[in-house]
């Protein structure tokens, strides 16, 4: 019996996959969470074979969660469910311990066999989020600095109260921002924060 923790802070998420799970009979629901701190928490009581985590979520989000548990329980098996397959944010899952990373778009058709294929050991990668990666393999990653620019910017601020955030002068924040769009190919700052987003490499 494959013994599944799920954790997503959407219950209607959570009753889908109880019904996906329900009707298997190798498989059993031990336990639900809708943070990453309930996560840890419940991990610790149920030990499951395989966790099934959200990545964006209250309190803890799916990454803290994972590198907590895993830093516990070393072998712990986790499934990483997302709405947006970012290739930085799968590269990040991965380097926390998940073992594999499933759209939830895709839960119907694969949640079942993924869940079955961690479970003997394998890691699992949808195919939208392979696609991902390999398009941004050779990109430059964006230095702590910049992607802090980017948060300011997405929340809003002019590069002058940008400066003011982050003890920089407003040409510095000009030479970020420019390295900003040539990293991720991007026209503007609106343009740089969409694509930002869509990778993963920040959230709202």
């Amino acid at each position: 019996m494959i013994r599944v923790l799920a954790v997503d802070d959407h219950p209607l998420l959570r009753e889908g996959i109880a019904a996906l799970i329900g009707s298997e009979e190798d498989m059993q629901l031990v336990g639900e969470a809708s943070n990453g701190r309930e996560a840890v928490d419940l991990f610790r009581k149920y030990q499951p074979d395989i966790t099934l985590m959200d990545l964006q979520m209250p309190e803890m989000n799916g990454i803290d969660a994972i590198g907590a548990i895993r830093g516990e329980f070393p072998n712990a098996r986790i499934i990483v469910l997302t709405t947006h397959p970012g290739d930085v944010q799968v590269s990040r899952a991965f380097k926390a311990g998940a073992r594999g990373y499933l759209s939830k778009a895709m839960l119907r058709k694969e949640l079942l066999e993924t869940i079955r294929a961690v479970h003997a050991g394998q890691k699992r990668l949808s195919s939208e989020a392979a696609a991902g990666i390999a398009e941004h393999s050779t990109d430059s990653t964006l230095t702590p600095r910049e992607i802090d620019v980017l948060r300011l910017i997405a929340a809003g601020n002019a590069n002058k109260e940008i400066g003011a955030r982050l003890s920089l002068t407003e040409v510095t924040v000009k030479s970020h921002v420019q390295n900003i769009l040539g990293k991720l190919g991007a026209n503007d700052r609106t343009h740089a924060v969409s694509i930002a987003l869509k990778r993963g490499i920040i959230d709202l």
